[in-house]
């Protein structure tokens, strides 16, 4: 008897445990998770390029918009806007514009002696696919994006982004991510390959990157309501090169971190 009645109370204590992780994950509100209207100022620490040793600070937006038809949105990975139309429930497919942050010498302390070109600012052109489910009380998304730059010899990339809530408590959320990014190879050339013109430059050994895999991310998302109208949002990535990019000699270290804070307004 002492057993059966420890067995039920076990199976309570589960099905309690079960309904209250339902019910606090299920209202998940976080920047990346969500659809709630949101702008404001953010920072950021990311490196100088994806193979920096340098890390430098910025100002960025924090913003989110999906209307009918049109979208913008920063909480991605990636500042785009653009028509995205739903295919089905939860399963949207869009256009985008998106801006390309290209590299910059006066950024990096290894560019400048080396003398290696800047890359300009620009943006993109492309197509994407956004899923949005739970698994029980779990909400995921699944986002693909092909983007090719305007600029034909910065080549094209495609990226594929998962993230998950997995936390939320009072005015405090948390979630997951990984993603995946691959280039031709002229977008892998233009940013880690070396001409023998520019080694003649430079001195640095020349290099010809093809396409491929070029980056694996993770990372933690997080949101604290401040009040009803105000949140604060963050995010932590850490971030390794792959194939060609990552035996290029433009790479000082294969892995770095991004770091964003910011509030936001809901609308």
């Amino acid at each position: 008897m002492h057993q059966a009645s420890n067995a039920r109370s076990s199976r309570a204590a589960a099905r309690i445990a079960l309904a209250a992780c339902a019910a606090l994950m299920s209202s998940a509100v976080l920047a990346e998770l969500s659809n709630d209207g949101l702008i404001g100022p953010g920072l950021r620490s990311r490196p100088a390029y994806d193979g920096s040793d340098s890390q430098r600070t910025e100002l960025v937006p924090v913003l989110r918009y999906f209307g009918p038809l049109l979208f913008a949105r920063s909480t991605q990975g990636v500042l785009e806007g653009g028509l995205r139309v739903a295919l089905a429930p939860g399963l949207h497919a869009g256009a985008q514009l998106a801006y390309e942050g290209g590299r910059r010498a006066s950024e990096s302390d290894f560019l400048a002696e080396y003398r290696i070109a800047d890359i300009q600012r620009g943006a993109s052109l492309g197509l994407q696919l956004e899923w949005d489910q739970s698994i029980g009380p779990m909400p995921f998304t699944l986002l693909v994006r092909a983007r090719q730059n305007t600029d034909a010899d910065l080549g094209a990339q495609v990226d594929m982004r998962l993230s998950a809530g997995v936390f939320k408590r009072g005015p405090v959320s948390a979630g997951v991510y990984v993603q995946g990014l691959w280039a031709n190879a002229k977008s892998a050339n233009a940013y880690y390959g070396i001409t023998p013109q520019q080694s003649a430059i430079s001195g640095l050994p020349s290099f010809s990157a093809g396409n491929g895999w070029l980056a694996a991310s993770a990372g933690l998302l997080g949101s604290v309501d401040i009040n009803p109208q105000w949140v604060a949002v963050g995010s932590l990535e850490a971030r390794r090169l792959r194939g060609d990019a990552a035996n290029s000699p433009l790479v000082e270290r294969r892995s770095s971190h991004t770091l964003n804070a910011g509030v936001a307004y809901r609308f």
